[in-house]
């Protein structure tokens, strides 16, 4: 169900103010949740692996469209409006609404912004940063995107000057490229690997090639 925020200039009293925002940050949650369960639920059928899953694309579309009236009418959610738990959940849904080039590279920039002035944590831009360029077919820049490889192992992307990755992962609050390559595989030990690593490349370029990544 789609819910209209009132522009918060609108609201007079703290009291109200405090509601609103504590909604807000309420709905930024649950569409989370939501995102996450459907997820759940696909992995454990099965079908959550064998390429974007329809169902997902829709949940995570939706999560978009009401993110994108929130931003329209607020500005980006950080944690002075919704709270850490409601901007790390407009976090994700951004973060996850990879069929939307344009709406990721708008978001971005508010990201960026946000973080600047201390309303959200410099990794939620890093993630961000790093998926777009990696479905752009570039280099990431903090190694949080990974894939399998070629060996059947879950792997980061390419990353642009991967000797200094640490040191760019340690200024935004992230841990070392070796603890999060270690933490992806123990996540992914249960999940089916690809039969051929050439097709599934193939794929994801049509793929980003037909939602406008490349």
């Amino acid at each position: 169900m789609n819910v209209c925020f009132r522009p918060i200039a609108d609201i007079r009293t703290p009291a109200r103010l405090a509601v609103v925002k504590r909604t807000l940050a309420d709905r930024l949650v649950a569409l989370a949740a939501h995102d996450l369960e459907t997820r759940q639920r696909l992995a454990e059928d099965g079908s959550l692996f064998e390429g974007y899953h329809p169902k997902m694309q829709v949940v995570h579309e939706a999560n978009a469209r009401e993110l994108e009236t929130i931003i329209a009418q607020l500005g980006w959610p950080g944690r002075e409006l919704v709270g850490d738990d409601g901007a790390e959940a407009a976090w994700l849904i951004v973060q996850h609404a990879i069929g939307l080039p344009q709406f990721q590279r708008r978001c971005l920039k508010l990201l960026q912004a946000a973080a600047a002035n201390g309303e959200v944590p410099q990794w939620q831009p890093a993630f961000l940063l790093d998926r777009i360029l990696t479905f752009e077919g570039k280099p990431q820049v903090y190694g949080t995107s990974f894939d399998w490889d070629e060996d059947g192992l879950m792997s980061p992307r390419p990353i642009a000057d991967p000797a200094a990755v640490d040191e760019r992962r340690a200024a935004v609050g992230l841990p070392t490229l070796a603890e999060a390559i270690d933490r992806h595989r123990v996540q992914a030990e249960n999940e089916p690997r690809p039969a051929s690593f050439s097709e599934r490349q193939r794929r994801l370029q049509e793929w980003a090639e037909s939602v406008g990544w490349r």
